[in-house]
């Protein structure tokens, strides 16, 4: 056999490469709902973002914090509802805390199907999102509970996942479980390009903020979001 006849055949039997995944809004749920418009701290927060976009990719965002109470889902909700008011801006936000969901809540929607059921092959994912009607806005919850969120956060249909989400949407928020109870958080910081950590004044503590940072590394934080504040949520991220 000849090298180039050889060279033939490795080329024959490699796999085709995957085909860019689109994904048609028209097959995702609508549902009707007419959210309140952020505060202005929330537009102030998406302005920052979108001026740490200009120097870096920052197409996933990781909304961590140290302990459940911090207003994490909070942040989530209100800075993607921010999001998706700018033209051209298809905004997906994602519920991975699979252990204690809230965004279904938050949206007056079911918790299933979503993110568990499509990583399980029991959804696809059309029918693991919610379209937030008339919005640049799609929803995709936590999906049925599952006794191991750990372990089903490891596979590598989640990062599959992820490439066909980018392939789909500008801003891409994700929502986790808080960072001392559980190391969910810790696996999906590889999958976002930066993390806004959020704090509640006078419930989280230094040493819990520090445990924090110290187990996302300094490098992965974008910045710090302070809820409890009188008059409002504050924001600072870093340029």
């Amino acid at each position: 056999m000849t090298r180039n006849a050889a060279v033939g055949i490795a080329l024959e039997d490699a796999a085709p490469a995957e085909a860019p995944f689109e994904l048609d809004l028209d097959l995702v749920p609508t549902v009707r709902l007419c959210p309140n418009a952020p505060s202005e701290e929330f537009r102030t927060l998406r302005t920052r973002l979108e001026q740490l976009r200009a120097t870096r990719v920052l197409q996933t965002v990781l909304i961590a914090s140290p302990s459940a109470g911090d207003g994490k889902s909070f942040t989530a909700a209100n800075l993607a509802l921010a999001e998706a008011q700018l033209a051209d801006n298809p905004t997906l936000l994602c519920d991975f805390d699979l252990r204690t969901p809230a965004l279904h809540s938050v949206f007056g929607i079911d918790r299933s199907p979503g993110i568990s059921d499509y990583l399980l092959g029991k959804a696809d994912l059309h029918e693991a999102m919610r379209r937030i009607e008339d919005g640049h806005l799609c929803v995709m919850p936590a999906g049925q509970a599952v006794i191991n969120p750990l372990e089903l956060l490891h596979l590598k249909q989640v990062r599959r996942l992820m490439d066909r989400l980018r392939n789909a949407f500008r801003s891409i928020l994700l929502d986790s479980p808080g960072l001392l109870k559980a190391s969910d958080a810790n696996l999906l910081s590889a999958l976002a390009d930066g993390t806004l950590l959020v704090t509640r004044m006078g419930a989280t503590t230094t040493d819990s903020m520090r445990h924090a940072i110290e187990s996302l590394g300094p490098d992965s934080i974008l910045g710090m979001v302070a809820n409890g504040i009188p008059g409002g949520t504050r924001s600072l991220a870093r340029r």
